[in-house]
């Protein structure tokens, strides 16, 4: 038995042994673009952050590292930490890492005025691109902006800008559906029910489209139509657009939908 023990005890310890020097090993001597790749897979994890500390005191101009440190920071909401690590991405390679300063600031902070900066400054160093921050076209996330600012002209300009660069049918949905919601803030009641109606023509299960025209057509005294368009956004309240980090400026919720439900008419 007392063997047995003995030769577990050696296997355990040279396993253990292995999986140091294997650790070391990325640590020290392999590439620093498997080193990114492996931390970048166990993002938010201590033995991660070991990984990227590692890589900024051996390449302090690697900006990659710093951006990828931060985005586990952000996502979870320590975002002085995160904007620590962000800031020092974009000191280094602006054009690789404004967008998506930019993008946090819009979608986390509602930062509105810093994130038109850093896409505007983007937009100047890639004059004959149209840049996707986040995979997002940038006059889309521009119109978000301009609508969280209340700037709905301004922001009317953008998303109309969105759709002529990728086309009507290739535009986000949700380009549309801004449109509408800009439109009905400044009282032009038609031109919204136009803009929620090319929305609906891309999918008819476009919740934040049919509540808009709920709204729009009780505006307009069409009260049959607006219950008509408030049971389809309950009935396809389960498509919303959500994010399990942040609330979009357009979110609607159920509870939205059954009180204005409740309201209508009285």
């Amino acid at each position: 038995m007392k063997i047995f023990l003995k030769i577990l005890k050696i296997l355990f310890s040279s396993i253990f042994l292995i999986f140091i020097l294997g650790v070391l090993y990325f640590l020290l001597l392999s590439s620093k673009e498997k080193r990114f790749s492996l931390a970048e897979h166990s993002q938010g994890t201590l033995l991660s952050q070991r990984m990227f500390e590692n890589l900024k005191a051996q390449y302090p101009d690697y900006s990659n590292a710093y951006f990828e440190q931060s985005v586990a920071f952000n996502k979870y909401g320590s975002h002085a930490k995160g904007f620590e690590l962000l800031n020092q991405a974009v000191d280094l390679d602006p054009e690789l890492h404004l967008g998506y300063r930019g993008y946090i600031k819009l979608r986390f902070l509602r930062q509105f005025d810093g994130a038109l900066m850093d896409f505007e400054r983007l937009d100047t160093l890639t004059p004959n691109v149209v840049d996707a921050p986040w995979g997002e076209n940038i006059d889309f996330l521009k119109g978000e902006c301009y609508f969280g600012k209340k700037e709905y002209n301004k922001a009317i300009e953008s998303f109309n800008l969105t759709i002529t660069n990728e086309k009507e049918d290739w535009a986000e949905v949700q380009t549309f559906v801004y449109l509408g919601l800009c439109e009905y803030e400044l009282g032009n009641y038609e031109k919204a029910v136009s803009e929620f109606r090319r929305a609906l023509s891309q999918s008819e299960h476009i919740c934040e489209a049919n509540f808009g025209l709920a709204k729009t057509y009780e505006k307009l005294g069409e009260l049959t139509l607006a219950k008509v368009h408030l049971d389809k956004a309950e009935k396809d309240i389960a498509y919303k657009r959500e994010n399990e980090y942040n609330e979009y400026l357009n979110e609607i919720y159920l509870w939205e939908i059954l009180e204005f439900k409740r309201t209508l008419g009285k």
